[in-house]
């Protein structure tokens, strides 16, 4: 990849990357909430047209996104809409949209910043494949892949095994959704690994990855990162970006690829 304009650092850019993840998210919340009765509790708040408060009782989902000057006085009704749940959520704050004011008020209601996470951005190009490699890296297209990608993406994530039949229930619409491409990676013809990649707007997203612990360290990762770049490419996507706990392997895996550190949102949760 070749750092061009379409990746200089902007608040512009910023918004549009901010715009695909929420969209993202909440592709994959309103999966969860068709269930019966909605278990998983899903509801969403909107601030404005581009801030957002997510709610579900799954951790990853609670959150406030995008969220900038003139916020202030919204924030005390989200913190009680939360509490009056028994959901915490995580407030995420961008370089450029945070203010004294929104740190002053969350820090009033209980809020600190208890951690950073890194969003990385590139444009894409398209790489050629290696057919005799032993780690291979497939588009899923069949319902036989998807329990492949199912398997290792339970695996990966440690999902308890109490679980796993509703996960598989509540995760195979996946495979129909719009603007998604699901990806099993396979050690000589055994899965091993799962990925997503999401496009809207020209965007492409590198989502959710995730390696059976036995294949770790078999570089299934940057291949992963590598096919889904290539087909955003050729897709006709501008940029992609993705995000990672800073310094970590998955930090390190994107940056060998060609991605740079776009910004790094600041998370503030409940003390």
């Amino acid at each position: 990849m070749q750092r061009g304009d379409a990746v200089a650092p902007s608040l512009d850019r910023v918004q549009q990357t901010l715009a695909v993840d929420i969209a993202y998210t909440i592709s994959r919340m309103k999966v969860l909430e068709r269930l019966p009765g909605n278990p998983v509790h899903i509801n969403i708040r909107w601030v404005d047209e581009t801030a957002v408060a997510l709610m579900a009782r799954l951790p990853s989902f609670a959150r406030v996104v995008g969220l900038r000057a003139g916020h202030e006085p919204c924030i005390e009704g989200l913190v009680s809409w939360y509490r009056e749940h028994g959901i915490r959520p995580t407030f995420e704050m961008i370089p450029g949209h945070h203010t004294i004011g929104i740190g002053r008020e969350l820090t009033r209601l209980g809020f600190f910043q208890s951690g950073f996470h890194a969003c990385l951005m590139g444009e894409p190009t398209r790489s050629p494949t290696n057919a005799d490699a032993p780690a291979a890296i497939e588009k899923v297209e069949s319902s036989s892949a998807m329990e492949d990608y199912l398997h290792a993406y339970m695996a990966g994530w440690e999902i308890a095994e109490k679980d796993q039949a509703q996960f598989k229930a509540n995760v195979r619409p996946w495979l129909d959704q719009a603007g998604w491409s699901l990806y099993v990676g396979r050690l000589n013809g055994q899965p091993a690994a799962a990925a997503t990649l999401y496009v809207k707007d020209r965007i492409g997203y590198l989502a959710d990855a995730t390696t059976k612990p036995e294949f770790r360290r078999h570089g299934f990762q940057s291949a992963m990162l590598r096919r889904r770049i290539s087909d955003a490419a050729a897709a006709g996507v501008d940029i992609v970006f993705s995000g990672c706990t800073p310094f970590s392997t998955s930090h390190r895996n994107m940056e060998r690829v060609g991605l740079r550190v776009q910004f790094m949102r600041g998370l503030w949760t409940e003390g």
